[in-house]
This record gives structure tokens, C-alpha cells and sequence, in this order.
């Protein structure tokens, strides 16, 4: 009995609740800013990078994609009009994911952007596309619309108007609905679906479908409880996975960095500074390749940190402590090297490990800056 206890609370406590819901909100914010951010800064490139004009063309894409099995809606026409249709979509579903516009879909649309974009020139990008490709795909199982978003707003009126006796009506919902399952219709008539993504797209409408049809019709019964129960579990389970996933990043950046001769001499900071592409601040690099004992301390201190974060979990105090350090590093390699949107990326990473005190202190400042800036 002893043990069965503890057992079934845990239990309970898994089957009960979506949990990290700040962590979640983070983890929807972050990604689709920064997937949102970049989109909107390679806006003037986008058809050299993604589209026509790029030095991987359209037949080179499609060679490439029969044979690797990968998912992107811009095999599906290589018609300018079709490119511009899918990078508008990439866009709007990246800013009402980021806004909490009604997240189950939103999330689901900001994975075929992100997939149709990236798997259509896969040699563009760095480790911050790796890590947004990713959580794409995690997102979509993320209840994380919980908090900080218009989803939890609109609930919180829905809740006050039931009390007052007065049920809305969400006509919203079954229209986005119906209007996605009459283009899947279309997209799964014309053979564009492959491999096992047919199942999963329609599986997927066919569940935010018996979603909002339980929760219309018996919002108390028996059928809707074992719904929430189904959609814990699978959002706790993604979420246990995202922070395997950060903790494998950094496992294994760390130990292949222990391996290279560089990092072993202290001098892998160096080289970066001195190249151009790296080197958005001349001056700033120059002064810090300038401190040799300064470069040894960093190289060898990035090594230690990602090798070690993994196994500081166990431990509140030394994990916070590192994960600070982390999300400083990832500052500095914004400014410094001019990788914005892979730091950025990889402190929102980060922030799914951040305690949830922490978080909802961030949130109290940031609707006191909004409510300043509004005034």
C-alpha cells in the first residue's frame, strides 16, 4: 500500500492535469516568433531561398523528396502564386500560434510551414532550424494554449457567461473545421499525400472534430473526460519528450566537442571571431580575441556546461544555475557571432526547464510593461 500510493497519485496527476502550462506557453511563444521573426527578415529573399529562383530548384526539391519521403506543400505545384500562398500561410499561422489563436489548429499549420519551407532547401539553415523543426512536430501534441494566450481568454469569458446563464456559441471553430477538411479533401483527391501523412492529418481533423462535438453536446459526460484524460497524457508525454530532446542537443554537442582538437587546446572560440560571416561587430570580436586566458575559460566552460546540464536535472539549485548560464551564452552568441534566430531558438529550448515561479514572474512584468506601454 505503501507504494501503490505515491503510484496512484502520480498517476492521477498525469491522467489529470496538462502539465508545465507556462512551459508550454514559452515553448508555443518562443518557437513561433522566432520562426515568425525570420520569415519576416528573409521576406525580400524568400524566392531565392525557398522558392523559384533558388539555386535548388523545384525538379531538384522533388528528386529528392521522392526518394527521402519528406513532407512539404511546395512539391505540390511549382507555380509562383502557390509558393507565395504557402509562405502567407507559413506567416499568419507563426503570428495566431504566437497570439494563442486558437492553438490545436494554429499548430498544426505552423508544422506545414515550417516542414514545407525547410524540406523544400534542405541545405539552408543552421542548428536553430534543426531545433524549430523539431518542436514543430512536438507542438502539435502541446495542450499550450493554457495560459498567456487569446485561447485562454476567450475561455475565461466562456466560463463568466456560463455562470451568468449565458452560453456562448463558437461559430468560429466548426467553420475553420470544415473549411481545412474541404482542402484536405481536395489535397488527398489529387494524390499529394504520401506515405503515412494521409493518416495523420486526417486522424488529427478527425479529433479536433470529436473534441469540440464532445464538448458541445456533453461538455460533463463520460465521452469528454476520457478525451481530456487522452489529451494529457499525449501533451505530457510530448512535453517530456521536448526536454529529452533539449537534454540530447546539448549531450551531444557537448561530447562531440570533447572529441575535437580545438576544444581541447582552449582555442575553439577563437576562429569563429576571426571569420567575417561571423563578425557582424569587428571591433567587439577583435577585443574579445584579444583575451586569450578569457577564450580558454569560455571553450573550456561550454564544454563542461552542455556535458554536464543533462545530469544537474536532479538537482534545483545547480540546474538553475547552468541553465542561467546557458541562456546567457546564447545571448552573447546573438550579438556576438550574429546568430539571432539560432540563439533565440535555443533559449526557448532552454526555457521549458525554467521553474514555473520564474515564469509567472515574467508574465506579472511583461502585463505591467503592457499596461504601461498602453497607458
Amino acid at each position: 500500500m505503501a507504494v501503490a500510493h505515491p503510484l496512484a497519485r502520480g498517476l492521477d496527476k498525469v491522467t489529470g492535469h496538462a502539465l508545465g502550462p507556462y512551459q508550454s506557453a514559452v515553448i508555443r511563444i518562443g518557437f513561433a516568433g522566432t520562426w515568425l521573426f525570420f520569415l519576416l527578415r528573409e521576406f525580400p529573399h524568400r524566392h531565392e531561398m525557398y522558392g523559384p529562383d533558388g539555386p535548388w530548384d523545384w525538379e531538384m526539391a522533388r528528386r529528392l523528396i521522392s526518394g527521402n519521403g519528406a513532407f512539404t506543400a511546395l512539391m505540390w505545384s511549382d507555380a509562383r502564386i502557390w509558393f507565395e500562398i504557402v509562405y502567407a500561410v507559413a506567416v499568419v499561422s507563426s503570428a495566431l500560434l504566437l497570439l494563442g489563436w486558437r492553438t490545436r489548429t494554429m499548430s498544426v499549420l505552423f508544422m506545414i510551414g515550417v516542414l514545407s519551407l525547410q524540406n523544400r532547401s534542405v541545405f539552408i539553415g543552421d542548428g536553430g532550424d534543426n531545433v524549430i523543426h523539431l518542436m514543430a512536430t512536438y507542438l502539435v501534441f502541446l495542450r499550450c494554449g493554457q495560459v498567456w494566450s487569446l485561447d485562454a481568454r476567450r475561455a475565461a469569458r466562456a466560463r463568466v457567461g456560463a455562470v451568468r446563464g449565458e452560453p456562448g456559441v463558437d461559430r468560429v471553430g466548426p467553420v475553420l473545421w470544415w473549411a481545412l477538411g474541404l482542402g484536405l479533401s481536395v489535397v488527398t483527391l489529387m494524390g499529394e499525400l504520401d506515405g503515412w501523412w494521409p493518416l495523420i492529418f486526417w486522424g488529427v481533423w478527425l479529433a479536433h472534430g470529436l473534441w469540440w462535438l464532445a464538448g458541445r453536446r456533453a461538455p460533463d459526460g463520460e465521452l469528454r473526460k476520457l478525451l481530456d484524460v487522452v489529451a494529457n497524457l499525449v501533451h505530457n508525454a510530448g512535453l517530456l519528450v521536448i526536454m529529452v530532446e533539449a537534454c540530447l542537443i546539448y549531450a551531444t554537442a557537448g561530447w562531440y566537442k570533447i572529441q575535437g582538437s580545438r576544444w581541447q587546446d582552449g582555442t575553439a572560440v577563437y576562429y569563429p571571431l576571426n571569420l567575417d560571416y561571423f563578425s557582424p561587430w569587428p571591433a567587439l570580436s577583435g577585443l574579445l580575441s584579444s583575451h586569450g586566458l578569457m577564450l580558454m575559460l569560455v571553450t573550456y566552460g561550454t564544454v563542461v556546461v552542455q556535458v554536464a546540464f543533462p545530469f544537474t536535472l536532479f538537482n534545483r539549485r545547480v540546474k538553475n544555475v547552468l541553465l542561467a548560464a546557458m541562456i546567457f551564452e546564447h545571448a552573447v552568441i546573438a550579438v556576438v557571432l550574429g546568430l539571432p534566430f539560432f540563439s533565440l531558438a535555443m533559449i526557448t529550448a532552454d526555457a521549458v526547464f525554467l521553474p514555473t515561479s520564474v515564469l509567472r514572474r515574467l508574465g506579472k512584468w511583461a502585463a505591467r510593461a503592457r499596461v504601461g506601454f498602453a497607458s
